[in-house]
């Protein structure tokens, strides 16, 4: 919230800001985590800038009362069918991947996020017998691919589909569509397949060879969260998912109850993820100079306790605070 209230003082825009329940909150207060006020809001405003939801509190819920049903929901509720994770390793946090190769890494992870096997019906488990159905018609395909491509416009030019169509029927459908879109609106774009087990292997292997992947709901969760790992700290990492009107924008990381309210918190992901919600309500010299404070206070080694560092929660904000008020007193000193 400073970092966004900084911003717009700096670049001349207004922000109004809305508060609402999600999560395990709302379900201690509402029983339900996706309250009818809170549905009401997010469907009439421009984004939503989420926070984590759940603890070991409310670990036993079961259903619709999980926590994490309130986010599918909210998820479908926006119609928010592309999950974007960018994923980069600054040559300065390198020292800390577990994965020798991720310095210079950077990409971004199209995931499909309405679809596939955590929806598709039918679905159930009843006597000594669980099914679920991995689902998409080649619409769904169509609109995660152009994402994807679009995005490869604006950054290197290179595509990776992830799928399993040796053995999953509708993972055919989906390396043949991708196909055949690129063919037809995007032929400028370099094109790779990879099959998600050996997908896996190679951002392992060498991170730096992906620029955008897109790939499936359920793979797609696998892989961002093991990519994740590649910069060193869940804390640093920003999402957005997109595809309604209203944008969803929120910190991969969860919602860490052992440090709750200590002020040491990573604040990166969510001041990140506040950048891709600036981008997405068009003030991108806002976004870039976020950015650009975030990379300032890693290149300066303030960082907090997961990263190495000991500098608290407020202190890595005021480091990105600084470059709005330098950027608001004289835009040519940035």
């Amino acid at each position: 919230m400073r970092i966004l209230q900084g911003a717009a003082e700096a670049f001349d825009f207004s922000m109004d800001f809305a508060f609402h329940l999600v999560g395990g909150e709302a379900l201690d207060a509402t029983g339900d985590p996706l309250p009818a006020a809170t549905r009401a809001a997010c469907t009439d405003t421009d984004a939503v800038l989420l926070g984590a939801v759940g603890g070991p509190k409310w670990d036993h819920e079961t259903g619709p009362r999980r926590c994490e049903a309130g986010l599918l929901s909210l998820r479908k509720l926006l119609d928010a069918y592309a999950n974007l994770r960018p994923i980069s390793v600054p040559d300065a946090l390198g020292r800390l991947s577990p994965v020798a190769t991720s310095a210079g890494a950077d990409m971004v992870i199209v995931r499909e996020l309405t679809g596939g096997i955590y929806f598709g019906e039918p679905r159930g488990n009843a006597n000594g017998t669980a099914i679920n159905t991995m689902r998409y018609d080649r619409e769904e395909i169509i609109r995660i691919a152009r994402i994807a491509f679009r995005l490869a416009e604006a950054r290197n030019g290179s595509v990776t589909s992830v799928d399993k169509s040796n053995v999953l029927e509708v993972s055919r459908l989906w390396r043949d569509t991708v196909h055949a879109l690129h063919s037809e609106e995007f032929d400028q774009i370099e094109l790779a397949d990879l099959y998600v087990d050996n997908a896996a292997m190679q951002m392992v292997l060498d991170p730096r060879r992906f620029d955008v992947v897109v790939t499936a709901n359920l793979f797609g969760d696998i892989l961002s969260d093991l990519a994740a790992t590649l910069p060193g700290s869940l804390g640093v990492l920003p999402s957005a998912s997109v595809g309604g009107s209203a944008g969803l924008f929120e910190p991969v990381h969860g919602s860490a109850p052992d440090i709750a309210g200590k002020g040491i918190a990573n604040p990166m992901g969510a001041i990140l993820s506040a950048a891709m919600m600036l981008d997405h309500l068009g003030e991108a010299s806002a976004a870039h100079q976020v950015r650009s404070g975030v990379t300032e206070a890693i290149n300066r080694g303030v960082l907090t306790r997961d990263l190495g560092g000991s500098a608290s929660t407020r202190e890595v904000a005021s480091v990105v605070l600084q470059r709005m008020a330098a950027m608001h007193v004289n835009p040519s000193a940035i």
